[in-house]
């Protein structure tokens, strides 16, 4: 079976195990979960469950919020059914859970592709609402999220030891290289034709963005998670998790950064041209 073929098979069982309770929120319980994400005995889920707890904590959101102790009827054979305890899950504590799951699970791997997806994806808008916006509206959207996510990314990345501009800015094109295939920040403006003037973030797609929001993230929540020292290691996190996000791409199907097509209208151009819209109706 492929890597897609995989992909799409762990992704159609996260699926599978989703409910929604009778306000129409969606969750997961942690038993169902264990067994997807190859956990052969629930017990040893346990410690998986507590680690993501602490990551909530860590991240100043109430861990009541996202991890709810609830009974829960489980099949014990022969079609009888017992009352056992469990975790009713949001998306977010699936999402920390599999990132602190055995990350030699080849479903752990696709399960934080899976929720981290999900979750980048809830938190613009939902499914409907985004699929309505236009492309442009797509890409201010995406390009003010992956401004705000960067400066998280630059305080983990000074927690860890990359400390002046020019350690930052190393830091940041080994990212890029690894997401690009080898081309670095200077590589990718010269590719697209831009001015030195000119940001290369501002002059991308909302498929572009949406590939590099994945890759701040990710290696925020990465250099967190692993506690990260050293400006050295802290790059070569950056190459692997854009590497990653590049190879998940192409499991995907996807087209590669590098080969998306180049907005004709920056970032500041639609800024600018909403402004004037906006003066215009007042």
């Amino acid at each position: 079976m492929t890597n897609k073929r995989i992909l799409e098979q762990h992704h159609a069982n996260f699926d599978s195990i989703r409910q929604q309770d009778e306000e129409g929120n969606e969750y997961w319980l942690a038993r169902p979960l264990a067994k997807v994400l190859d956990y052969s005995e629930y017990r040893h889920f346990l410690p998986v469950l507590e680690r993501a707890k602490e990551a909530c904590r860590n991240s100043n959101q109430v861990v009541e919020d996202h991890f709810e102790d609830v009974l829960a009827m489980v099949e014990i054979g022969s079609g009888a059914k017992r009352e056992l305890p469990d975790v009713k899950l949001s998306r977010y504590a699936c999402y920390l859970v599999v990132q602190n799951g055995d990350p030699a699970k080849p479903v752990i791997a696709n399960g934080q592709t899976y929720f981290a997806m999900q979750t980048r994806r809830q938190e613009l808008a939902d499914d409907e609402q985004y699929a309505r916006l236009s492309e442009e509206d797509k890409r201010l959207a995406i390009r003010n999220e992956l401004a705000t996510h960067n400066k998280y990314l630059a305080a983990a990345a000074k927690d860890a030891g990359v400390e002046t501009p020019l350690d930052y800015a190393i830091f940041q094109d080994h990212g890029y290289k690894g997401l690009y295939g080898g081309l670095g920040a200077k590589d990718i403006h010269a590719r697209k034709g831009l001015k030195k003037s000119q940001k290369i973030l501002d002059h991308m797609g909302s498929t572009e963005l949406a590939a590099n929001l994945f890759r701040a993230t990710q290696t925020e929540e990465k250099l967190k998670r692993d506690q990260v020292s050293g400006k050295r290691q802290a790059n070569q996190t950056h190459l692997e998790v854009g590497k990653k996000v590049r190879q998940t791409i192409k499991e995907l199907g996807g087209t590669m950064p590098e080969a998306l097509p180049t907005p004709d209208s920056s970032i500041k151009q639609i800024e600018s041209a909403k402004k004037k819209l906006e003066k215009k109706e007042i």
